[in-house]
C-alpha cells in the first residue's frame, strides 16, 4: 500500500503538467475566438439591404396611399409599425434609393422611435445623401438637428463625402456648414476628403479660395491643382453657342 502510495505521488505531478499546459495550436485557436468574439458587429445600415416580401407590400402601398393623409397614417400605424427590423431598413433603403424624399422622412420618424434604434453615422449620412440629391435644405436642417442632438460624430471621408453631395446639389451654403462642422471635428483632418471638396468648389471660385487656405494651412507642402482661368468661361461661351 505504502508502495503504491509513493508510486502515485512521483507520478502525479507529470499527469498534471501535461493536462494542464494546453498545446500551442490550442491557445492559438483560443485566441482566434475570443478576438474574432470580441470584434464589434457590423452597423446594420452597412450591411447588405434586400427587400422582401413583406417589405415590398408595405413600400408598394405606402406610394399609393401618400397622396390620402387619413389613410396613409392609418397604415402607418397598423402595417408599418409591425415591420421587422430588416424589412423596416430595407423599406427605408428603398425609398431613398428611389429619391422618395417624403416616404423616406415618415420612416425616418419611424426606426428613431423603434426600441433597436441606436444613433449611427451611416443612418443620418444615407439621409442626408437622399436629401442633397433632391435639394431639401429645411429637412437637411432637421435631420442634422437631430444628429447633433443626439451626438452623432462623422469621421472625415464622410464629411468631405456630405460637402460634395450638396455641392453637387446646387446648396453650396448648406455645403459650406457642414463643412465649418467637419473643421470643428475632433476626428484629425485628412488631405483626401479635402481634395474632393475642392473639386466640387470649382463652380465656387470665391469658396474654393477659403478652402484652399485651409488646406495649405492643414497640410503644408501638399500642392492643390487650379484649372485654368478661362475653362469656365470656354465651357460658358460653348452653351451660349448651341442655345444659339
Amino acid at each position: 500500500m505504502w508502495r503504491w502510495a509513493k508510486s502515485l505521488v512521483r507520478k502525479s505531478p507529470a499527469r498534471i503538467a501535461a493536462v494542464a499546459e494546453p498545446s500551442l495550436r490550442t491557445l492559438d485557436t483560443q485566441y482566434r475566438f475570443h478576438r474574432c468574439a470580441s470584434r464589434p458587429s457590423l452597423s446594420i445600415w452597412r450591411r447588405k439591404k434586400e427587400l422582401g416580401k413583406e417589405g415590398l407590400i408595405v413600400a408598394k402601398e405606402l406610394k399609393r396611399l401618400r397622396f390620402d393623409p387619413v389613410r396613409f397614417d392609418r397604415y402607418m400605424r397598423s402595417s408599418v409599425s409591425r415591420l421587422l427590423r430588416s424589412d423596416l431598413v430595407s423599406v427605408l433603403a428603398e425609398f431613398q434609393r428611389q429619391d422618395q424624399v417624403f416616404l423616406s422622412m415618415k420612416l425616418y420618424d419611424v426606426v428613431r422611435k423603434e426600441i433597436w434604434y441606436r444613433p449611427d453615422m451611416y443612418f443620418y449620412r444615407d439621409m442626408l445623401m437622399m436629401l442633397a440629391r433632391n435639394k431639401k435644405v429645411d429637412e437637411t436642417k432637421r435631420v442634422w438637428e437631430d444628429l447633433k442632438r443626439e451626438e452623432v460624430l462623422f469621421d472625415q471621408h464622410t464629411f468631405g463625402d456630405l460637402v460634395r453631395a450638396f455641392l453637387d446639389g446646387g446648396l453650396p451654403s448648406v455645403a459650406i456648414d457642414i463643412y465649418d462642422e467637419m473643421r470643428q471635428s475632433p476626428d484629425p483632418p485628412l488631405s483626401l476628403p479635402y481634395r474632393v471638396i475642392l473639386k466640387g468648389l470649382l463652380p465656387y471660385p470665391e469658396l474654393r479660395e477659403k478652402v484652399k487656405d485651409d488646406f495649405s494651412e492643414l497640410f503644408p507642402g501638399m500642392i492643390v491643382y487650379d484649372p485654368p482661368e478661362d475653362l469656365f468661361e470656354d465651357e460658358d461661351g460653348r452653351t451660349g453657342s448651341e442655345d444659339d
